[in-house]
């Protein structure tokens, strides 16, 4: 419990850390109520993974306290001794399976997440590693009871199953992950380019005074995550949009060179028309 009071201290402030970075970064109204889905973002992560912490501490705890009960009923005698020994293992064994899948969740939802600490990965190493430290400290158990006679082949089957399952889910969700994070590219991915009116049209990019009608060139654009493409400079004095995006989500300014740049102040309503992006320029 005092490690997991002392990651959570951790969190909290690496948070706390990165809040006041931005702040700094991101006047403004919008800005603060980007930054406040930010925060509110990382303390939902922070829940999460605090409450699946909490939950294999005390699958732990009950697990020790199973194979106390286990210990004491192989010892003794009775026909309702064996019943015992097949109730307590076979809580073990669910109890196991669910700090398995815990801790796989755990670790993915720290490689996808926004939360990154090193305390929290060397937490994860040690969950695992008690993990299996138990799965042998089980396997001894069992050995214990067939060494007095005590069957649990059932059980056995059990667990099997159960460890199947859990792989199984595993999979699943590692497979829904990687499902989810190639959607997520797609939606975020656009193309820009910018050229003269001559280089256009040489790309069938420019045609008749039309854009993007004909077979255009697609290797000629440039591929971006619109989340990360907030301005676009683009060496020129004279700068055209020729494809069509919201005008209040985007400005066109000079920089001390008096060249254009691009500023796209509002990504998804910029992109919502066209996730092509095209300027000429002379």
């Amino acid at each position: 419990m005092k490690k997991l009071l002392f990651l959570a201290a951790c969190l909290l402030t690496l948070v706390a850390c990165n809040n006041g970075k931005s702040t700094t970064d991101l006047p403004g109204a919008a800005q603060r109520d980007s930054l406040q889905k930010i925060i509110e973002q990382k303390d939902n992560e922070i829940n999460d993974m605090m409450g699946i912490l909490n939950e294999v501490e005390e699958g732990f705890r009950l697990i020790n306290e199973a194979e106390n009960r286990v210990s004491v009923a192989k010892e003794g005698e009775g026909a309702s001794r064996q019943q015992k020994i097949r109730e307590n293992m076979q809580f073990i064994q669910q109890r196991m399976a669910e700090n398995r899948e815990l801790i796989a969740k755990l670790r993915n939802q720290v490689k996808n997440g926004t939360i990154k600490s090193e305390q929290l990965q060397k937490t994860i190493e040690n969950l695992t590693k008690q993990l299996e430290d138990k799965d042998h400290q089980i396997k001894d158990l069992y050995a214990q009871l067939e060494a007095k006679d005590i069957h649990i082949e059932e059980l056995e089957r059990t667990a099997s199953t159960l460890n199947k399952n859990v792989n199984i889910l595993q999979d699943d969700n590692a497979k829904k992950a990687n499902t989810i994070n190639t959607q997520d590219k797609q939606l975020n991915t656009a193309w820009y380019v910018f050229g003269t009116k001559k280089e256009l049209k040489e790309q069938n990019i420019l045609v008749d005074g039309k854009v993007l009608q004909a077979n255009f060139n697609k290797s000629y654009f440039t591929k971006v995550d619109i989340r990360s493409l907030k301005a676009l400079k683009l060496y020129s004095k004279s700068a055209k949009l020729l494809t069509m995006h919201p005008s209040s989500s985007y400005k066109l300014e000079r920089d001390a060179q008096k060249q254009y740049v691009l500023h796209i102040t509002n990504p998804q309503m910029f992109w919502s028309t066209s996730k092509y992006l095209v300027v000429q320029v002379k």
